[in-house]
């Protein structure tokens, strides 16, 4: 189904002049032979689509929820029209095709397998960025934000603001390997991440990160390689522990709280009470969901619900998916077809309960203070599951160089609003760039 293929990179080291490797040779030739870049290809078969298509259709249906709202779930009405359209005319082609129109290249780190999307900038001077996916999401969430990162003076930028963008499935998502032991949590794939971007030749980088990716790019601060220039979160860990304290035990908000911070106490509140149910799963019993890798739309009713009732993140792809705006959250550039390119990526790749162990091996809260010390910038959109106050950031983010609040977009940002985004990312690295 995918396709690698070795490059003139593989190095052989001679141990004699007669050209016998002894043991030390081969161990390098070894090493070299797993450093690789190896150009990588998909290519589904046919079969695996056809297949899709018949297990759609043989979904077994549940009754009509008995309420006339989205409190029990996805209506069932709305999984049936997604799925009538999946199996008869979406075209999972289009998408193959634009992803095989991208350099992409799998390398092995640590052990696994990692799929990465790697272009480069024609102009001078473009600064090396790795940008990290998160949950339910893929790095086909990046695709529309790479061509205006790396090509900025074709959308209103300026050609200081170019990046070579880095874009790299997390460990048991989408095409990178799956890990068969546990220990793949945020902190080894931020070190991870640091041996892609040295490998590529890069010496100085930035970082970038929404939900499961603002983990990555928390512990790769925490870190502090010497590489790292900065990093730029749209999820930001802000909850300051006291503040967290409270919300663990259901307290009401301090009356010495501002407007903004009663606020995000109140969202928070409702978040951790009513819409954390998928996670907690993941994080506790993901190998219990095996009806993911057996049924298509069982799969996507649960990448599609978030347990939030339209609210973010699932408000923008229902707006996609029904094609109009949903609880005052439209969908922006995010598609019905966008959202079915992402469903059937996990679906083909069978990435379902590998991707839900990532929440098992996370040990900190993404939510909570990040207490980092290297240079941040911080995009607050209003469609995000709260919305971070500048008070909590600047406590959480020691050297916060960026701080905006943005007047449209959410959880899906890079997806919902791709040039808006870019521009987010823009700005905050000319503000780290200026340190």
């Amino acid at each position: 189904m995918f396709q690698t293929s070795q490059t003139r990179r593989d190095v052989l080291i001679a141990a004699t002049a007669a050209g016998a490797f002894s043991l030390l040779g081969k161990q390098m030739s070894q090493a070299a032979e797993s450093a690789a870049m190896r150009p990588f290809r998909i290519d589904v078969p046919e079969t695996e689509l056809v297949d899709l298509r018949r297990r759609i259709k043989a979904t077994r249906w549940p009754e009509r929820e008995t309420v006339s709202d989205e409190s029990q779930g996805v209506p069932l009405a709305t999984m049936q029209g997604l799925a009538r359209y999946w199996s008869a005319e979406y075209d999972w082609r289009k998408v193959e095709a634009k992803l095989n129109a991208l350099p992409q290249f799998i390398t092995e780190i640590d052990g696994l397998d990692i799929h990465f999307i790697h272009v480069h900038s024609k102009h001078e001077n473009a600064l090396p960025l790795v940008v990290t996916h998160g949950w339910p999401g893929s790095i086909i969430e990046q695709l529309k934000i790479i061509d205006p990162l790396t090509n900025p003076t074709a959308y209103g930028g300026d050609a200081s603001d170019a990046f070579h963008v880095v874009v790299p499935s997390l460990p048991g998502f989408g095409f990178s390997g799956k890990p068969t032991a546990t220990g793949w949590n945020p902190e080894r794939t931020a070190r991870a991440w640091v041996v892609l971007m040295k490998r590529l030749g890069y010496t100085q980088f930035g970082a970038q990160g929404g939900d499961l990716g603002a983990g990555v790019v928390t512990a790769m601060a925490k870190q502090q390689p010497t590489e790292l220039l900065g990093i730029h979160t749209n999820f930001p860990g802000t909850i300051p522990p006291d503040i967290a304290k409270m919300l663990a035990v259901g307290s009401p908000a301090p009356s010495e709280l501002s407007a903004d911070e009663r606020r995000a106490f109140e969202q928070l509140k409702v978040l951790f009470a009513k819409r954390r149910a998928y996670a907690q799963m993941m994080a506790t019993r993901p190998q219990a969901l095996y009806g993911l890798a057996d049924s298509p739309v069982g799969l996507a009713g649960w990448l599609f619900d978030h347990g939030d009732g339209y609210g973010q993140p699932a408000a923008a792809m229902t707006s996609a998916v029904l094609g109009r705006t949903i609880n005052g959250h439209e969908a922006g550039d995010l598609t019905r077809d966008d959202v079915l390119d992402d469903f059937t990526l996990y679906w083909l790749t069978n990435t379902a309960v590998s991707s839900a162990r990532f929440y098992w091996e996370l040990d900190f809260s993404l939510y909570n203070a990040a207490d980092i010390s290297v240079p941040a910038a911080v995009s607050v959109f209003p469609g995000e599951n709260y919305q971070a106050p500048r008070s909590w950031t600047e406590r959480a983010y020691h050297k916060l160089v960026y701080f905006n609040k943005v007047d449209k977009g959410g959880h899906y940002a890079a997806w919902e609003h791709p040039q808006l985004f870019a521009q987010e990312v823009r700005a905050g690295f000319n503000a780290i760039r200026q340190i």
